[in-house]
């Protein structure tokens, strides 16, 4: 799924050769981000547009011989000066006059091509590791025979017709390797190589005798050093396709500013997008600004207390107890002012809560959507679905830098803020106030389904955590673990990296459980039976998949089951909960099923019930074994979390039963309420739920109040679940972070 859609699609026709161009946001200047060579098409901007189009007007255009644009078979069409026209023809397409031109390598020089011979319609130029036809510089890839027959090529040796045609894939894996040789660049590659095969190896042979516009060094630099716009390079200096160099003598020639990135390679749009953003935007800001608007400064001590709070929006497993905590800090600090930056299903629990929606949080790219586009039939391959979620995140990070870039907080607290988490460690510079991350798992974990493959990755993401944590490790002011040391699954981030629950231990607080919900929600049973008016002959099962729309089939199955478990259960009354993302009438009408949309109090309904049938989120299981009651969870197929690190939390309670939901006919599922409303609960309470060392909080399974141990004595409870860990620091901080691929 994307961050963003296009406002405009549309095509311009050149010669017969139709070129596919995109526009997003209405600001001012527009920005061009130009083709490059035809192997990507404009999706190469992916990590840009979303970003840039919430200041500027931006205009993607797809090279021809990719993407939407025409492949045509003729050398003459892919002449630098066709890419050129098409940027003009472009921009007259849309009735723009000017533009600030983005490019990167071919692009960057077909930008300077059109500076030059259209001064009027090129209003500023970021190259990006340019290329130019000969500056006296060795190229790599050209140091290669191109049309020669290879002996067995290696290295560039691969930039071959020959080796194209008859082993393209893996041209292109050596190829991509080459262009992103930063470690963990594994799904910048993935897309790479997937863009390189819309297009054919014949196709991209043909665009390899394309005329460059200029035949000799001399004229090269004429043409440069004519670009009378601003000029911004930004080289990699590890760039192992288009020397650093190369980009040194643009900037000498077209008189622009320099950006040199250590360690940085080639397609620096992919890898180090948040930088590459904020320079592109700091550029072509400074083009039509001619002042500095005025601004307020407070003096420190006159600020009000605030807070910034990000709750991860897939689900609403983390809502409940952020609220908690807010209440919590509140009364710790009565002048705390806390803003929410939020989407929904979120949303939906802090406005009946009376929270403060930051307006920001307008901006956010719909995780919970993406989530749900990747779903099957009671399938999400979560790890996959969180990589390919990449473009969403860092949109979303976007939008949290720029607010706290104009907005001063005293503390930054992220519960499962991928976004923020990962790229804070990706760009340390940006860090500007204590930062608090919780979680309740730690490691990606490879499905046995995906194979070597899958396992390599992961371990990979994991690799990359660690490393950063070892860098970085006072990026996190506080990092809290949501549960106990025992909770944390006893395997390994992979080949020659550590134990998972032993690094844990190095880099985390451990709060215990944290249910967000006061004891009276759930102390007196009957109580809250007679409240929810359930009625004494009443044997009421709840059926509920939390706060996504990914459920849908899990509770059309168990709906299927109903008649046959009532014909085993007198009184038997079925209630299924939808949430908010899940439209109550699209599950079918059934005599004795109630189906329920979002319910703000589904935790009551849990204690409540006699027995409850749920997926394998962490929340909704672990309320269930908090109030001591018999259930079935489903976890979904292929979702690490909830198969290995939920299961394994469940497990050490020795609360609830897995099911395989393709095992689930209706006579197994009857079966099995029959079973579990049979079963005495006795889940497991000895195991410990705090340690020595600085002040934390704990929550035994029976009682979701927290209670506290600090140098042997037991501090008054606090309500709603809620943590302390963070009062008061200890003398030495700890810190770690829940893993997050790029």
């Amino acid at each position: 799924m994307r961050a963003i859609s296009a406002d405009v699609q549309g095509f311009v026709d050149r010669a017969g050769v139709k070129i596919g161009y995109e526009v997003y946001g209405p600001g001012e200047p527009t920005i061009l981000l130009a083709p490059t060579w035809a192997i990507v098409d404009s999706r190469l901007w992916k990590a840009q547009v979303p970003y840039l189009a919430r200041h500027f007007r931006v205009i993607t255009v797809d090279p021809r011989g990719n993407g939407r644009s025409d492949r045509p078979e003729t050398e003459d069409a892919y002449a630098d000066v066709e890419y050129v026209d098409d940027l003009i023809a472009v921009l007259d397409a849309v009735g723009q006059e000017r533009a600030v031109v983005v490019g990167l390598c071919s692009g960057a020089w077909w930008g300077a091509i059109a500076a030059s011979r259209y001064p009027d319609r090129v209003q500023g130029l970021v190259a990006l590791s340019p290329i130019a036809f000969d500056l006296g510089l060795p190229l790599p890839e050209l140091e290669s025979d191109f049309e020669s027959v290879p002996d067995n090529p290696q290295g560039w040796a691969k930039y071959n017709r020959h080796f194209w045609l008859h082993n393209y894939r893996e041209f292109l894996d050596f190829y991509f390797a080459t262009l992103i040789s930063e470690p963990h660049s594994s799904k910048q590659r993935e897309d790479a190589v997937g863009w390189g095969l819309q297009i054919t190896p014949e196709t991209l042979i043909t665009t390899e005798a394309g005329q460059w516009y200029v035949d000799d060094r001399a004229a090269t630099e004429r043409l440069l050093r004519s670009v009378s716009c601003p000029v911004l390079v930004i080289h990699g200096e590890s760039d192992q396709c288009i020397p650093h160099a190369f980009g040194q003598r643009f900037a000498e020639l077209t008189g622009g500013e320099m950006i040199t990135v250590s360690g940085g390679g080639h397609i620096l749009a992919a890898r180090e997008p948040v930088a590459v953003n904020r320079w592109i935007r700091e550029f072509a800001t400074a083009l039509v600004s001619t002042k500095q608007p005025r601004r307020r400064w407070t003096r420190p001590l006159d600020r009000r207390r605030r807070a910034l709070y990000l709750s991860s929006p897939i689900g609403l497993g983390h809502a409940r107890r952020d609220i908690a905590i807010a209440d919590e800090l509140r009364r710790l600090h009565p002048d705390l002012q806390i803003d929410w930056l939020a989407q929904h299903p979120v949303t939906e629990l802090l406005e009946r809560h009376g929270e403060h929606v930051h307006p920001a949080s307008a901006w956010l790219a719909s995780e919970s959507a993406h989530v749900e586009s990747e779903s099957g039939e009671h399938d999400l391959h979560a790890f996959q679905a969180i990589r390919r979620m990449d473009e969403i995140l860092l949109a979303n990070f976007m939008v949290f830098d720029d607010l706290v870039s104009d907005e001063h907080y005293d503390v930054w607290i992220g519960d499962e803020a991928w976004d923020v988490d990962y790229f804070l460690h990706e760009n340390p510079e940006l860090k500007r106030s204590a930062y608090v991350w919780m979680t309740d798992f730690v490691g990606w974990l490879p499905m046995a389904s995906g194979g070597d493959a899958e396992a390599a990755l992961t371990a990979d993401y994991n690799a990359e955590m660690v490393e950063q944590i070892a860098r970085f490790p006072r990026m996190r002011d506080r990092a809290l673990f949501v549960g106990n040391p025992e909770d944390v699954v006893p395997a390994e981030f992979g080949p020659g990296l550590p134990l998972i629950r032993e690094w844990a231990n190095r880099n985390f607080d451990f709060t215990g459980y944290v249910t967000g919900f006061p004891p009276s929600d759930v102390d007196d049973r009957a109580r809250v039976r007679a409240a929810l008016g359930y009625s004494d002959g009443e044997r009421v099962c709840v059926v509920s998949v939390g706060g996504s729309g990914v459920g849908g089939h899990l509770l059309r199955r168990v709906m299927t089951a109903y008649p046959a478990a009532a014909r085993r259960i007198d009184g038997l009354r079925m209630i299924v909960v939808t949430g908010p993302r899940i439209d109550p009438a699209s599950l079918p009408a059934m005599p004795g099923v109630e189906v329920q949309g979002f319910v703000p109090d589904l935790h009551r309904h849990l204690a409540a019930c006699d027995i409850a049938i749920v997926q394998g989120g962490l929340t909704t299981t672990m309320e269930l074994t908090a109030a001591r009651r018999p259930f079935i969870y489903v976890p979904l197929r292929n979702h690490f979390e909830q198969n290995l690190h939920v299961r394994h939390r469940l497990e050490r309670h020795g609360a609830g039963r897995c099911m395989d939901y393709a095992e689930m006919d209706p006579d197994i599922v009857a079966e099995a309420i029959v079973a579990e409303l049979g079963r005495t609960v006795d889940y497991d309470q000895s195991r410990p739920t705090a340690r020595p060392g600085p002040p934390r909080a704990s929550v035994s399974c029976s009682d979701p109040t927290v209670s506290h141990r600090r140098e042997g004595r037991s501090a008054p409870r606090e309500p709603h679940g809620v943590v302390r860990a963070a009062r008061r620091a200890p003398p030495t901080r700890r810190s770690g972070r829940a893993p997050l691929g790029p």
